[in-house]
């Protein structure tokens, strides 16, 4: 795989029961790149964004990322390399209702190892960073829903992941908020270098994006909009 490509799928397919959601999938991705997946529901954004996020297994295909084939790794290998190799960021959050910001956030570097005081430091910095280093002590109930996503970004960044994977991350923002978050993303791009993608029903979040592809029916169809 060429040193400037982070993920490259081949053939990928899914299916669940007699339905078949993804039907040969090609994908390269550069890295730095900020691209977007668009489609109808049910195109199958969604199930590819997990299985290149590794958190589900296609039926068939094959799948690299950062130069390693992640489909041939065991279990406790492929737990590693999800955990420090990429991010995820959910329309939900997913935050931990019982703990703090700063709690949630500091997750990820404690289950890879670090010392709580320099996952704690790690996260309050990145906290800094996006905006809400004054609502670390707060838990999630506490914090607005732009307050809540941001959290959650600073949990998907906080092992510097080589990718990070956003399954409609605007989806229940307000357009303020979302727009924000929108530019929030490429800022981070720019700082970091680190790859983005990102699946999205909003076209203004896609005209941003490097690249924007189009799903139907579980294949790709035209790419870019204007």
């Amino acid at each position: 795989m060429q040193d400037s490509v982070i993920i490259e799928a081949k053939g990928i397919e899914k299916s669940f029961g007699k339905l078949k959601v993804l039907k040969g999938i090609d994908l390269t991705v550069r890295k730095s790149e900020v691209l977007s997946i668009m489609g109808a529901s049910g195109a199958g954004k969604s199930t590819l964004l997990q299985i290149l996020g590794t958190l589900s297994t296609p039926d068939a295909g094959s799948l690299t990322i950062d130069n390693i084939d992640v489909l041939r790794l065991n279990a406790r290998l492929l737990s590693l390399f999800r955990n420090t190799k990429t991010g995820f960021v959910f329309q939900f959050h997913h935050l931990l209702p019982e703990f703090t910001a700063v709690e949630n956030v500091m997750i990820p570097a404690l289950i890879a190892g670090k010392s709580s005081k320099a996952a704690r430091e790690e996260a309050l910095s990145l906290l800094s960073d996006l905006g809400v280093g004054g609502r670390g002590s707060h838990k999630p109930s506490e914090l607005s829903g732009g307050e809540q996503q941001r959290v959650a970004i600073a949990r998907a960044l906080i092992n510097h992941p080589a990718v990070v994977f956003a399954d409609e991350p605007s989806g229940n923002l307000d357009s303020a908020t979302k727009a924000e978050l929108h530019r929030l993303f490429f800022e981070l791009r720019d700082r970091t270098g680190q790859t983005f993608v990102i699946v999205t029903h909003d076209p203004e979040l896609a005209r941003m994006c490097d690249r924007s592809l189009f799903m139907r029916d579980g294949l790709f169809t035209e790419e870019n909009i204007g």
